[in-house]
């Protein structure tokens, strides 16, 4: 459950990140607010539903159709943001945007509003498949205590990194600028997972040191025998009737060993030893900084990947079809077509690759109990009762660990054969190997590639697009033609510039500035054909009445000089400097021109 959820965070993240709030949201929220309620009750509706159907199941039925209504909650969380523009409410969270990491909070509690319905719903059914008894509010609350941690990184580092711009550091915003600004976030990351991670976990799952007496002193001393350090902890999983173990932090002081009240009632002493062989063995593999390496991983290769993708889309012909087609916003296509292949590059990571390395570990802690125990029979035993008194979890297969049938089928073959338990470690090293090597190639060759090549004469295109997908939405709004007339200019397609200026001024005859920049292509353009200085003298005279701005004036002195006014275009090019001395040397330069040129 716990690594299935992480997916759906990180989706949910994602999301929020790949948004910004709108000025104003496209649905009214008179209709937004009861169409979302209506979408809350019908997932309700939903979970009610398919959690019925095991009611008399598998515990593989159960968890499922947890899986299911989990991915339903984030479709209908993703329907919920983009359509209802969910940020536009989220936003004033962020204090007027100095506080980013407050609005990302708020959605993060909207998506978990949807996964507290279903806990809600799932209560009766999980308790009729694991014969276990809970109050609504302790199943919602111990579900919600158990996901917060996949959360927990990413809260407190926004949430750091968003005082740090808030506070204004000059400092410190000088060294996270440098090449080694990167480098010292991740080791902030690290530190934090180091040394604040592990308390805060403990705090939150409320695990509290075993009492002392025989037992503890049993487990003490085995873990001396393996010359192994660490705190063990009663670990309250679902008011601790949830048979588990588990293994967390890296520095000794601040290593815990897990354990529910739940696996010290069921397991006699050899199985109990067998479970903390594999928490050992997990920290003797370096399994919990190597997750790290991964997680690292995937942000060193998303993060060289997704650099050039946009430079990529817009080099593409059919990115600047697709608006016309489909009437999108090139903006937002923009967004969609970085985003989509980046959240699916995430998917797939997690999914297979950090999936494969996380099923091995396992593996490979399940092996160390050869090394602690010289035999399996008391593993193999602990898993029995486990799946047992799981509800019959034997067969039940997942994406991040090997199924406890699997586990033990390896186990018994190892048994027979101990040479595949070297054979195994050397299985993780090689794939281990062969992904920094991966790693390294593939982000080696992606920082070849020659982003200012791929961006050529793209922006201008782009801009156009921007601008024709406005001049669509608000055809009577003479700015979008001004600004096509003046991107047609700068892209030397005057013909195209004149009739887009044209049709600006038959919208808003009273605008200085499509005067003005009409005057100065009639005065300018490449094309002889289309020089026509007499209007063009009458346009800029009328922008120069319209607004007395010192571009306007040059523009004005130019078209009398076109005329053969010279004196008067040195009087107006003088009057521009007045009124805009801030470009003063620009228009004493017009002014060497125009007495120079005859």
């Amino acid at each position: 459950m716990f690594f299935n959820n992480l997916f759906y965070f990180l989706v949910v993240i994602f999301v929020l990140s790949t948004n910004s709030a709108p000025e104003s949201p496209r649905i009214s929220p008179a209709i937004a607010l009861p169409l979302t309620l209506l979408l809350f009750s019908f997932y309700s509706y939903f979970c009610n539903r398919i959690f019925g159907r095991v009611q008399n199941g598998s515990a593989s039925a159960y968890f499922k159709a947890e899986r299911t209504l989990s991915i339903v909650a984030v479709g209908m969380f993703v329907f919920i943001f983009y359509f209802f523009d969910l940020k536009y409410y989220l936003h004033p969270l962020s204090i007027g945007d100095r506080l980013p990491v407050l609005e990302n909070i708020g959605g993060i509690c909207f998506f978990a509003g949807f996964l507290m319905v279903m806990w809600a719903r799932a209560r009766r059914y999980y308790q009729a498949v694991f014969q276990r008894s809970y109050s609504i509010a302790k199943f919602v609350a111990a579900n919600s205590k158990i996901n917060l941690p996949i959360i927990l990184p990413w809260l407190v580092l926004s949430l750091f990194f968003d005082l740090l711009s808030l506070f204004d550091i000059p400092f410190v915003n000088k060294v996270l600028a440098t090449y080694w600004g990167d480098l010292i976030l991740f080791v902030i990351f690290v530190l934090f997972l180091l040394f604040f991670f592990p308390p805060l976990v403990r705090w939150l799952w409320n695990c509290k040191p075993m009492p002392q007496g025989p037992l503890r002193s049993e487990i003490e001393f085995f873990f001396r025998k393996q010359h192994f350090f660490s705190d063990i902890l009663i670990w309250p999983l679902f008011e601790g009737q949830v048979i588990t173990a588990g293994v967390m932090g890296v520095i000794p002081g601040l290593r815990y060993v897990l354990v529910t009240p739940a696996l010290l009632q069921t397991m006699n002493w050899s199985e109990l030893e067998a479970v903390l062989a594999h928490e050992i063995g997990h920290v003797k593999k370096k399994h919990i900084l190597l997750y790290l390496v991964l997680f690292l991983g995937f942000s060193i290769l998303a993060g060289a990947a997704v650099e050039p993708l946009p430079y990529l889309i817009l080099s593409s012909d059919l990115f600047y079809a697709f608006p016309a087609w489909i009437k999108i916003a090139p903006d937002v296509l923009l967004a969609v077509l970085v985003a989509a292949p980046f959240l699916i590059f995430m998917l797939v990571y997690f999914r297979f690759i950090f999936g494969y390395f996380i099923r091995n570990f396992e593996r490979q802690a399940d092996l160390h109990v050869f090394k602690v125990q010289n035999e399996s029979t008391p593993l193999i035993n602990s898993f029995e009762k486990i799946a047992l008194l799981s509800g019959n979890t034997r067969e039940q297969k997942n994406w991040h660990h090997f199924g406890i049938g699997e586990r033990i089928t390896f186990l018994e073959q190892c048994e027979q054969n101990r040479s595949l338990i070297s054979k195994h470690d050397r299985k993780v090293n090689f794939s281990l190997i062969v992904y920094f090597l991966l790693i390294t190639v593939s982000v080696g060759m992606l920082r070849q590639v020659d982003f200012e090549k791929l961006a050529a004469g793209n922006e201008a295109r782009y801009i156009e697009a921007v601008v024709m997908h406005k001049l669509y939405q608000e055809p009577d709004n003479s700015l979008w033609l001004l600004l096509l007339g003046d991107l047609m200019q700068e892209r030397k397609m005057e013909e195209k510039a004149i009739d887009a200026y044209e049709k600006a001024l038959q919208l808003d005859p009273v605008n200085a500035d499509i005067h003005n920049n009409l005057a100065w292509l009639l005065l300018t353009a490449q094309n002889s054909s289309l020089l026509d200085p007499s209007r063009a003298l009458v346009l800029a005279g009328r922008a120069a009445e319209l607004k007395q701005k010192g571009y306007i004036y040059d523009t004005l002195a130019v078209a009398l000089w076109a005329n053969g006014r010279v004196d008067d275009a040195v009087a107006v090019e003088m009057r521009a400097i007045e009124i805009d001395p801030d470009n003063k040397e620009f228009y004493l330069n017009q002014l060497k021109m125009i007495k120079n040129r005859k």
